[in-house]
Order: C-alpha cells, then sequence, then structure tokens
C-alpha cells in the first residue's frame, strides 16, 4: 500500500512520518530526490538524496520519475524504481508536497492520500520562522504558497488537522487500519 502524507511546509510533514514510522517499523520510507542543499540535521540518503540539478534533469529526461515539481527554485521528485521497489516489499509511506501529491494520486489512485492541516496560520507561520533555514522573502513565499495549498485538501480523501504529533500519527495509524480492513 502507498501511503503519501501531504500539505504545505512547515505543516510537520516529516515530524509526523518521523514519529508514524517509530509506530510503524514495518513500514517503508521513500526517499526523495532534491536538488536543494541540505538543512544541517539532514543525512543524505536518509532524509533526501541530494543531487545536482544536471543529474536530475538528465533523469526526467530519461523518464525516470513517478513524479517530480520544482518548488522555491529547486527539483523534487521520485523515482519510480524506488516506489516500485518499496512497494513490492510492504507498506511504503512518503512524505510529499501537493504539487507532487496531486501527480501521484493520478497514478496511483488506490494509494492512501493524507493532507496534514495546520492548526493555525499563525502556527504554521512560527513553525517556518522556528527552523531558521529560510529568509524572510522565502517565508513569505511559502506562506502564500500555504494558503493555496490548503484549499486543495479537499482533492484528497482526508484531512488531518496537526493539534499534537502523536494524535496526527494515531489518526493515520487508524486510516491505515481501516483502510486494510476494507481492502482484505
Amino acid at each position: 500500500m502507498l501511503i503519501v502524507i501531504t500539505g504545505p511546509s512547515g505543516v510537520g510533514k516529516t515530524t509526523i512520518i518521523n514519529s508514524l514510522l517509530k509506530a510503524e517499523p514495518k513500514l517503508r520510507y521513500s526517499v526523495s530526490l532534491t536538488t536543494r542543499k541540505p538543512r544541517p540535521s539532514e543525512v543524505d540518503g536518509v532524509d533526501y538524496r541530494f543531487i545536482s540539478s544536471k543529474e536530475f534533469l538528465e533523469r526526467v529526461n530519461n523518464d525516470e520519475f513517478a513524479e517530480w515539481s520544482e518548488v522555491y527554485g529547486k527539483y523534487y521528485g521520485r523515482l519510480k524504481s524506488d516506489l516500485d521497489e518499496l512497494s513490492y516489499s510492504g507498506d511504503v509511506v512518503l512524505g510529499i508536497d501537493v504539487q507532487g501529491a496531486l501527480k501521484l494520486l493520478k497514478i496511483y489512485p488506490e494509494g492512501v492520500f493524507i493532507f496534514i492541516l495546520p492548526k493555525s496560520e499563525s502556527a504554521l507561520e512560527s513553525q517556518l520562522r522556528n527552523r531558521g533555514t529560510d529568509d524572510e522573502d522565502t517565508i513569505r513565499k511559502r506562506l502564500n504558497a500555504a494558503v493555496k495549498e490548503i484549499d486543495m485538501a479537499g482533492y484528497f480523501k482526508y484531512q488531518i488537522i496537526n493539534n499534537k504529533v502523536c494524535t496526527s500519527v494515531k489518526e493515520i495509524q487508524s486510516i491505515l487500519n481501516t483502510t486494510k480492513k476494507e481492502t482484505t
């Protein structure tokens, strides 16, 4: 089963996924490729696979991606081969921007697509600022994009408000358990 966690930048997708992976050790995580520079705590091959723009675009030209997007001037994408390999060996979870999730929804309509909403706009802004990784212009762009992305939540079967990470993880676990019962 493909499990897609999406939502605006800063909503807590990565934190939720990391907690979900600890709670559900059988889940496999799909690592995205990106051309952006790693944040201080990120590890290549664990958080993202960091590659050059040239290599990324070569892979685009070779039709290697299930989805890819340009977000804030950097490229992000999931390789078809990675998703196929991980899905073959069990349930796979991935965190992805809204553009990419909409593309995957068309390709994998049987997947479980979950949209994470912020508890408030001010909480989202605080999260983006507290990261300490973006300048003021980038934060403004991310907040403006978030408003548009939140309007797209209705395209996804499930929506969760991220009030507390542990509660969000429990809600996702409940969705997954229900989905598994429905498909067996």
